[in-house]
């Protein structure tokens, strides 16, 4: 482990100490494996919080990041950019239309999102955001106020104005908080930091109605949830509706980082010249990655994966329930995005998994979060689930 000891005590010695960094340091990803410096390989079901959502390099990324190498690496936005324009293209026809700002982070398209509806209302006096109790839209001073946890918050206040949480799925909450002051309405269909809280689709149809009734924007954050992660390349498609803007990152890049946010043609020209920028956002590089991102998962099927996957999935995780009663309250699931619920401290066996080549990951303190990538298969999720199943029967 000398090479491991090595590097990590150059990370200490120049990097700033805050991540809680698991001791392992990782060199090479290939689909759903990743190999350390000392040569371990591991079964990666939390691949990059869930950045490699079609897995590590996958061969249509690298090679659509390759040829764009060749040409030009960066053009500025006071310009066009050929590649920037198709993955705008793809991502408006492929949802619901309307125009994108690109940025380089779910934060940065989160902050795109609040800085619209608070330009939409700003002639009749809306500045008001709602957002979900257990939330998470990224680590920016307004992304921590609008954020529903806590924890996050301490040690920055004071912290922009402006942001109101209520209960997830507490539609008469909703409504109470609501009142001529509110811009927009901010939600993650499914909260995957707050634990695997799905929405369910009457919740979501109300918000729809609500946010028409009182003239707000209804904002999906997907930036966990977006690019196939729930069986359909957008969680929206789930519920029957489509919201005003929708914000994406993660797996959208194919580990490149880049975020976007999806503006309904209704609200695409609110935001004007000098509003808003970002220098790297949109750069030819990671709108090419994106677009291999897209090819994979049209290409290669991806989405009927997915879901089939899940379902595997969903057999097994059930399975391990019955087995480990006490252990496992509850599955919560939708596809590739599964969370199970403990009745211990999750920590624990996700530090065990890791030992045994498995990683996974756990929020809410008690919550085991999977979500492999899109090209998972039968063969790899049942390597998985033994794991797990030989790490939980220490706390039977």
């Amino acid at each position: 482990m000398e090479k491991t000891k090595e590097i990590i005590n150059l990370c200490s010695k120049y990097i700033l100490n805050t991540y809680t960094r698991t001791p392992v340091v990782f060199t090479k990803g290939k689909g759903i494996y990743i190999w350390d410096v000392e040569g371990k390989k591991y079964l990666d079901f939390f691949p990059g919080w869930a950045v490699s959502g079609i897995g590590h390099c996958h061969k249509r990324v690298v090679a659509s990041v390759k040829n764009q190498l060749k040409d030009i690496i960066h053009v500025s936005n006071n310009y066009y950019s050929k590649q920037q324009i198709l993955l705008a293209e793809k991502i408006a026809n492929t949802s619901f239309g309307g125009k994108v700002f690109f940025a380089n982070s779910g934060a940065e398209a989160n902050e795109a999102a609040v800085k619209l509806a608070r330009a939409c209302g700003q002639y009749v006096g809306k500045h008001k955001v709602i957002t979900m109790e257990k939330s998470f839209h990224g680590r920016t001073l307004a992304m921590i106020a609008a954020t529903g946890q806590d924890k996050v918050k301490k040690g920055f206040e004071p912290l922009p104005e402006g942001f109101v949480h209520v209960p997830f799925g507490d539609i008469a909450a909703l409504e109470k908080a609501m009142d001529d002051k509110t811009a927009a309405v901010m939600i993650e269909p499914i909260q995957g930091e707050g634990g695997i809280n799905i929405a369910d689709e009457a919740y979501i149809k109300k918000i729809r109605s609500l946010c028409d009734e009182r003239e707000a924007l209804l904002i999906f954050d997907e930036v966990q949830t977006g690019m196939g992660r729930t069986g359909k390349l957008f969680a929206y498609q789930h519920y029957g509706i489509e919201p005003d803007v929708m914000t994406l990152a993660k797996s959208l890049g194919g580990g490149f980082p880049i975020g976007a946010m999806v503006v309904n043609d209704k609200f695409s020209d609110v935001l004007k010249p000098g509003m808003h920028a970002s220098t790297f956002g949109g750069s030819p590089i990671v709108c090419a990655a994106a677009l291999g991102v897209f090819e994979a998962i049209e290409e290669d099927n991806l989405l009927d994966n997915a879901n089939k996957m899940g379902e595997f999935l969903g057999k097994r995780l059930k399975k391990l329930k019955r087995k480990y009663s006490g252990v496992i309250k509850g599955i919560k699931q939708m596809a590739l995005m599964a969370g199970l619920e403990l009745n211990i401290e999750g920590s624990k066996i996700v530090e065990e998994c890791f030992n045994k080549g498995l990683l996974i990951n756990c929020t809410q303190k008690n919550i085991l979060r999977i979500m492999p990538p899109l090209t998972v298969k039968k063969g790899e999720i049942t390597r998985a689930i033994k794991i797990l199943d030989e790490v939980l029967a220490r706390y039977r």
